[in-house]
């Protein structure tokens, strides 16, 4: 009992004498552990790392952000028709225009196409302009240490946002993303920056935020890098039903042999090839089950959203994207 009132007073004078300025993690000692460790392992002074950390902000809207339950899970009806819209779809063959030239040979380089580029950034920030109002410094301090469910994810965030900072020479205090920590047009959280952002104009620095350039060419390196089968298919619709339930997949890579479905019957396009892989998929709607097949390269848009649903709208939004390109 002694020595818990001992340092009870100890940590009250502690507070006692903080500067005015002290965030809301200045005398954490798993802040104080995670700055010595950090220093330690990547040969930095701790203490310009803890006042660097001391900064953050604990920001209740962000907890409240990643841990607000879904009102309810969303049928595939009811997810397409957040993003399949005619202004998203609007703004999209503007922006396409008006970088025609830029994405085109960033499509050449990377082998990636135009269209799913441009689908990406605007099911994520609407082509740059809603890229998220949080510091991510205080986004990932706040998950780090203070929603113990992901906690160490977000940690290792934090680690990677620093090495990000210093390396790049940008100011850890000012960047600005989502609630969770995601940057730029793209929304690359600080591990995906630092292993597929991209200076694509050779300035010194990789702008994700505020760079068509770079943050556009990021998108197509993440995806180049994950092995992008460039002109091949991505997601194919066919008719239902699907009586055996058990062709139904939960792997988003594809494992199953179309040999396999045809065999069970199911309505197969007679251009696959029987030892083609797919992983068969049942998604609802306002009219019944829709049945989809997606491929190798559906497989790669799930690398950058782990859901079935979001590669599915990807692969719509681009389709859609190319065919209004050229429209009046």
């Amino acid at each position: 009992m002694k020595n818990f009132l001992a340092q009870t007073c100890c940590l009250l004078l502690s507070l006692l004498v903080l500067p005015a300025w002290a965030g809301d993690y200045t005398g954490r000692d798993d802040v104080a552990v995670f700055a010595q460790r950090f220093a330690a392992e990547n040969g930095k002074d701790a203490q310009q790392v803890l006042a660097l950390l001391h900064k953050g902000q604990q920001k209740q809207s962000i907890l409240d952000a990643i841990a607000r339950p879904a009102e309810k899970v969303l049928t595939w009806g009811e997810y397409r028709q957040i993003f399949i819209e005619p202004k998203r779809l609007e703004k999209g063959v503007d922006f396409w225009r008006e970088h025609r030239a830029l994405l085109a040979q960033i499509s050449r380089e990377y082998q990636v196409p135009e269209e799913i580029i441009i689908a990406i950034v605007g099911i994520e920030t609407r082509y740059g302009k809603v890229a998220g109002n949080y510091r991510v410094l205080d986004a990932l301090m706040t998950l780090g240490f203070d929603y113990p469910p992901r906690g160490e994810f977000f940690r290792k965030q934090l680690a990677q946002f620093l090495l990000m900072t210093d390396e790049q020479g940008l100011d850890a205090t000012t960047l600005k993303g989502s609630y969770a920590g995601a940057m730029g047009y793209g929304q690359f959280i600080p591990g995906s920056y630092r292993s597929y952002a991209v200076d694509y104009d050779k300035d010194g620095v990789a702008d994700i935020w505020g760079n068509p350039a770079d943050a556009l060419a990021s998108v197509a390196n993440y995806f180049s890098r994950h092995h992008w089968h460039y002109g091949e298919m991505i997601a194919l619709q066919i008719p239902g039903p699907v009586t055996d339930k058990s062709l139904i997949s939960d792997s988003l890579k594809p494992q199953t042999r179309v040999a396999e479905l045809r065999k069970a019957g199911v309505q197969v396009p007679s251009q696959l090839a029987d030892d083609a892989l797919v992983t068969l998929m049942e998604l609802e709607t306002a009219n019944g089950m829709e049945y989809w097949l997606g491929f190798e390269n559906f497989y790669v848009i799930t690398r950058y959203n782990h859901s079935h649903m979001y590669a599915l709208v990807a692969t719509e939004l681009s389709e859609l994207l190319k065919a209004h390109l050229d429209m009046p």
